[in-house]
């Protein structure tokens, strides 16, 4: 029984299209293959935990003896977004897709939102965001209207500049977009993109907010938190799970942010239980915007942060690193794409060297942590816990 877990996302890190990849327009997305094709690429230690020997990932260099567990896994939920990629890591597999708008919100929807915000709406029609704002920023800047726009996920997104809607009254609009999509119009989130900046040069800022549904059955994280350990959520994984389940919740505005607050909550944030932590910037500052060399620099510093967090694990802890979907920034599209997700496990309780092959599904992730805490739940998905651990046994608290 292990005292503590980490779960690392690496935010649209995919390593290669799922085989359904076609229905979602993602046949052929690699991520992982893509990154790995800039010169600025370099990931020494996640090679060395076995990245590279993965099953199917496109770089061809695989580790002699590498130090970690190492795995592919499918997705089972239907559809390829953050939300359900969490929520499938953490037990919980989604049945049906959250609703997507390629034609923009009902006309009806976008009525009574107006009508409860009492301000008006441009665009509603998917977007990139930094295009959307360059296309309508200086008519919302002149008329006060709400920038709503989705994309090819289930996002309802607002924009405003921060001079002309704070971002506390923005915050206020989105609550009232999440009270307002429920039943068939139940999108995964309502996401508060603030921006600056005048006409020609709108940027947008680290104020960004989501807004989630609360998850309609327990977690990993509701799991955990029952049997009185810590849950805490690093980056957005409080929104992500509404707060369900989090015993405390860090919000960052930054990979390197969410970094160091990962390193000081190893050092000393908790005694026992789950740290799971998202690094948003792969996919919010790189993959949505198709930059692979800004990708591949983020990979970078991400694998040169991981040795002094390695170093900060104690005897009875596992760190764990995964993603949630991909966003191949070598494509045209600016969307997530539909591919498998890692899974690196490292720690002084667990085997060197072990192949999980490909796994089935996200939620073996969440239901083997829940195993190597020893702790009483139902959620979904299979254990590999005996696989990794040494000696092959676990015992409950």
């Amino acid at each position: 029984m292990l005292q503590r877990v980490f779960i690392i996302v690496l935010d649209s890190f995919g390593i290669g299209a799922l085989p359904d990849a076609s229905l979602f327009g993602d046949e052929g997305s690699d991520t992982f293959g893509a990154v790995s094709r800039s010169r600025y690429f370099s990931m020494p230690l996640c090679r060395k935990l076995g990245l590279f020997n993965i099953d199917g990932v496109s770089p061809h260099d695989p580790e002699p003896s590498p130090i970690g567990c190492f795995g592919r896994f499918n997705e089972c939920s239907r559809g390829k977004d953050t939300t359900t990629g969490h929520w499938e890591i953490a037990g919980l597999v989604s049945e049906k897709p959250f609703p997507t708008y390629p034609n923009g919100f009902p006309k009806e929807l976008i009525d009574r939102f107006c009508e409860a915000a009492g301000r008006g709406v441009l665009c509603n029609r998917p977007y990139s965001g930094t295009a959307v704002i360059a296309d309508y920023g200086e008519e919302h800047c002149r008329t006060g209207k709400l920038i709503v726009y989705t994309s090819a996920d289930s996002v309802f997104q607002i924009a405003a500049h921060e001079e002309v809607v704070p971002p506390e009254e923005l915050y206020r609009y989105c609550r009232i977009a999440r009270e307002l999509l429920t039943g068939e119009h139940a999108v995964g989130r309502i996401i508060a993109r603030p921006f600056i900046g005048e006409k020609g040069v709108y940027t947008r800022t680290s104020r960004r907010h989501d807004f989630s549904l609360i998850p309609p059955r327990d977690t990993l994280l509701d799991c955990v938190s029952a049997a009185g350990l810590s849950c805490i959520g690093v980056g957005k994984i409080g929104d992500i799970f509404a707060m369900k389940g989090l015993s405390a919740s860090h919000p960052t505005r930054s990979n390197r942010e969410g970094m160091q607050t990962a390193l000081q909550l190893a050092r000393e944030g908790f005694s026992a239980g789950l740290c799971f932590i998202n690094l948003v910037d792969f996919d919010m500052l790189y993959g949505h915007r198709n930059d692979i060399d800004g990708y591949a620099r983020a990979l970078g510093e991400f694998d040169a942060f991981l040795g002094a967090f390695l170093d900060c694990l104690r005897p009875d802890d596992a760190l764990l690193i995964t993603a949630d979907h991909g966003c191949d920034p070598s494509t045209p599209s600016t969307d997530h794409s539909r591919e498998y997700i890692p899974l690196l496990a490292f720690g002084s309780p667990l085997l060197r060297g072990v192949s999980l092959g490909t796994r089935q599904s996200f939620a073996d992730i969440g239901q083997t942590v829940r195993e190597l805490l020893g702790v009483p739940g139902k959620i979904e998905g299979e254990s590999f816990a005996s696989a990794i651990l040494k000696g092959g046994g676990h015992e409950k608290r």
